[in-house]
């Protein structure tokens, strides 16, 4: 299977960085009775089980919530986390690489998590794809610039 990467994958040290630049709040979510404040750059990416939604973190870490993935869409920033398939929802700043394949699309994530991508939300994921790596660009370009200026 033919790996497709489309710009190289970002470091979690340039994912830090950059999620400044994204409007990204921190989540609070509940957890065992209590609220638990989660920094939602670090969410790698977010796992339907049911009534249920498994975050999987940058540093390995899980946790399981009692929200449905559909709340929890809405409460995440729709320039950077996308939902390729009923089933997950991922951060674009994790993405490693796009795999084509005849059958089905899919995606590999810095962390080794391959994710597949639905055949009737393919043509928008890869829109979005597109315009999130453009939006990477300006982004890069800016903080070049700013940076011979300083």
């Amino acid at each position: 299977m033919k790996s497709t990467l489309l710009t190289k994958p970002l470091t979690k040290a340039h994912v830090e960085e950059i999620a400044g630049q994204f409007e990204m709040p921190d989540l609070t979510l509940p957890f065992w009775g209590y609220r638990k404040k989660m920094p939602m750059h670090r969410i790698v990416r977010l796992e339907g089980e049911g009534n249920y939604t498994v975050f999987h973190f940058a540093d390995g870490s899980q946790l399981m919530v009692s929200l449905t993935l559909k709340k929890m869409e809405s409460r995440l920033s729709s320039k950077v986390f996308v939902r390729p398939h009923k089933k997950n929802i991922i951060n674009l700043l994790y993405l490693e690489g796009i795999h084509p394949d005849q059958q089905q699309l899919s995606v590999s994530l810095i962390n080794g998590h391959r994710v597949d991508v639905s055949r009737r939300k393919a043509s928008r994921f890869i829109k979005q794809v597109k315009g999130f790596q453009q939006e990477l660009g300006i982004l890069s370009d800016f903080r070049s610039n700013n940076r011979l200026v300083a």
